[in-house]
């Protein structure tokens, strides 16, 4: 064997043993601004690298720009040459997103030495198949992707922005029980998504993932300059904080952010004093006190599906949640609840949505005749006016209708009260909706796999409140103003009755002149 040989086959073999020697020397990456350039790895890249090696499965929580798609494209290429018969499926949220992944892939392949370079039979720009058997392919992230083949490695990029990835990882788990990996990456997005969840576990050692958390200070380039310029680049320093620091808390499209509801744990946040009903989902914080006002605000689920039926019980003054309720039941048996709830509370003012299978429970809260239960206009004409007991309902239509017009202003007002600490919320319930309740495509609702009928409940409970007090203290301030018009000279009078005369203290101005109202006195 001649000494060239030898070199060779020595530095194949070093190659083949450490992907970090392979990577550094011999692959090339596109630069966006210096074109084709080695890949010469960072100290933290180094350490990735080898942790892939010596772990199957790796989620990474990483900051913007850190090169670890690129090093996983490195790693893959790694596999596929030095491996035979290694099938490696990169998942992302768009099939696009996936085929980047690939592409650096093939470009690394194609800049290969001959003597490292094993030929293809299959290159296109959602897959590269060598001779040895070993392939890689690009796919968009549904729950059939990795369902129907034995995956070597599975390379999921940006996990946190792919609403089904749940699915796609259940129906995976079959294909990697036989000895495949994974690699899960993602900036972080909000939190109780999978990856979120994924990553929680894996630092408590609940799963099989080993956790890499990479925040923007790992690369040997960057200072606390660089850092505070990304609040002025990216416009938010939540954002920035979102793509720099690996912050859950402050990322995602969240409806309600993070540190106020911390405020509201730390604060409110206590087990109820009673909890009632077979299920135990009726928690109580606070009796009724019957010389205050309450309402109860209820949102119906059909009973039998994934979502709950409703409803919390508040003090109207004080705007204290007092009580609360999520549970499956039949949609006429929770109308029972209602009303007997309600009459407990000091005959609450009872809202209950009409949306479509609300109208069975409402139905019972009028067969018993319930008498101060809230109606809604039949139009969107007139949406805010405060309903009690005495008013008539003869334009008005029986419980809260969620419009596409109330709906925007449910939410709206129910972040006004959480961003002014004006409501008193003491269910753990509630605030763990209210974490995974996101905006998707301009529509704010629960994440994939979670429910928000506690948030919307307390929404129109906020709402409702907001335009009751409003109209009822603007009939207050009318009243006043009407007996401030009427000006009486109160002059102490003699004897038991009064006269008829001019001298009549008992005289009240009028627009049509004097009227003397002493005959109310007599």
């Amino acid at each position: 064997m001649s000494d060239l040989k030898k070199i060779i086959r020595q530095e194949y073999l070093k190659c083949a043993q450490d992907p970090v020697h392979f990577m550094k020397k011999y692959c090339y990456i596109q630069h966006p601004q210096r074109g084709r350039i080695q890949f010469n790895l960072y100290p933290f890249q180094e350490k990735v690298l080898n942790l892939f090696k010596e772990h199957d499965y790796t989620t990474i929580l990483k900051s913007r720009q850190l090169g670890i798609s690129t090093l996983t494209a490195g790693y893959s290429l790694w596999l596929m040459v030095f491996h035979k018969d290694k099938n490696i499926l990169a998942l992302a949220t768009t099939q696009a997103t996936a085929r980047n992944l690939v592409t650096k892939v093939q470009f690394m392949w194609e800049n290969l030495p001959s003597w490292l370079q094993v030929g293809s039979v299959e290159n296109n720009k959602l897959s590269l198949r060598l001779e040895n058997g070993s392939k890689i392919q690009a796919k968009s992230s549904n729950s059939d992707s990795a369902r129907s083949e034995a995956v070597s490695l599975l390379i999921v990029d940006e996990a946190a922005f792919i609403d089904n990835i749940a699915e796609t990882w259940a129906s995976a788990q079959q294909t990697l029980a036989t000895g495949g990996g994974a690699i899960v990456l993602s900036t972080p997005y909000g939190t109780g998504n999978w990856f979120h969840q994924t990553w929680v576990k894996a630092e408590a050692g609940e799963n099989d993932f080993l956790p890499i958390k990479l925040p923007w200070y790992v690369h040997p380039e960057r200072n606390q300059a660089w850092r505070d310029r990304q609040d002025e680049l990216l416009g938010d320093p939540r954002l920035a904080a979102q793509e720099c620091d690996c912050d859950f808390s402050t990322s995602g499209d969240v409806v309600f952010y993070n540190e106020y509801l911390e405020y509201f744990e730390k604060s409110f946040i206590k087990d109820p004093l009673e909890r009632r009903g077979a299920d135990q989902n009726l928690w109580i914080w606070e009796s009724p006190d019957y010389t205050r006002d309450y309402m109860v605000v209820a949102d119906v689920a059909r009973g039998d599906g994934r979502d709950y039926s409703t409803f919390h019980i508040l003090d109207i003054e004080n705007n204290v949640q007092v009580g609360e309720y999520k549970g499956q039941i039949g949609t006429k048996e929770f109308g029972h609840l209602l009303v007997g709830i309600a009459t407990e509370y000091n005959e609450a003012l009872l809202v209950i949505e009409n949306a479509n299978i609300g109208w069975a429970t409402i139905q019972v809260a009028i067969d018993r005749h319930y008498t101060n239960l809230y109606y809604s206009p039949r139009t969107e004409s007139n949406v805010d006016s405060y309903f009690d007991r005495y008013m008539d309902t003869s334009k008005m239509v029986a419980g809260f209708t969620m419009s596409s017009r109330t709906r925007p202003m449910v939410i709206g007002k129910l972040q006004e009260y959480i961003a002014d600490q004006g409501v008193t919320i003491q269910s753990k319930r509630l605030i763990e909706e209210m974490k995974v309740f996101v905006w998707r495509n301009g529509k704010a609702e629960a994440q994939s796999g979670y429910n928000d009928d506690l948030v919307m409940s307390m929404g129109i409970a906020m709402y409702v409140r907001d335009t009751a007090l409003k109209y009822k203290q603007r009939g207050i301030d009318v009243t006043k103003q009407a007996l401030n018009n009427m000006k009486v000279n109160r002059t102490p009078y003699q004897g038991g009755y009064f006269s008829s005369g001019t001298d009549n203290p008992y005289h009240i101005n009028t627009p049509d002149g004097k009227e003397d109202i002493s005959w109310l006195f007599r």
